[in-house]
């Protein structure tokens, strides 16, 4: 089983609105092997908790503007790590220095990539 053509369309569009703010490193696995919850992982990465937020903001607008809406949201007030769960798709928005300290891509580094381009 591999993600859904609606994650994969979702994770581009997310992928689309983080890199309109900036994003680095924006990166996306195909976790439906691995996990019952969702398909895809989306990662990408911030110089200030402000541009966080910044791509935050973005990645809701165009989600919503596909018709989905975040089930769950969490870290926004401290703007270091924002995970956005809109069930198909879970997206973390995460400032450089916990990118690299988690190193979530070493985690799941053994699921395929979804391309983004």
């Amino acid at each position: 089983m591999s993600a859904t053509e609606r994650a994969v369309e979702l994770t581009r569009a997310a992928a689309a609105a983080a890199d309109d703010k900036l994003a680095k490193d924006i990166i996306a696995f195909d976790v439906s092997e691995q996990l019952a919850i969702t398909d895809v992982f989306l990662l990408c990465s911030a110089s200030t908790q402000r541009q966080v937020k910044a791509v935050q903001d973005a990645v809701e607008e165009r989600m919503i503007s596909l018709g989905a809406k975040a089930v769950r949201r969490e870290g926004e007030r401290e703007g270091r790590w924002v995970l956005l769960d809109f069930a198909d798709i879970v997206v973390h928005v995460q400032h450089q220095d916990e990118r690299v300290f988690y190193a979530l891509e070493r985690l799941w580094s053994d699921c395929p990539v979804v391309a983004l381009a």
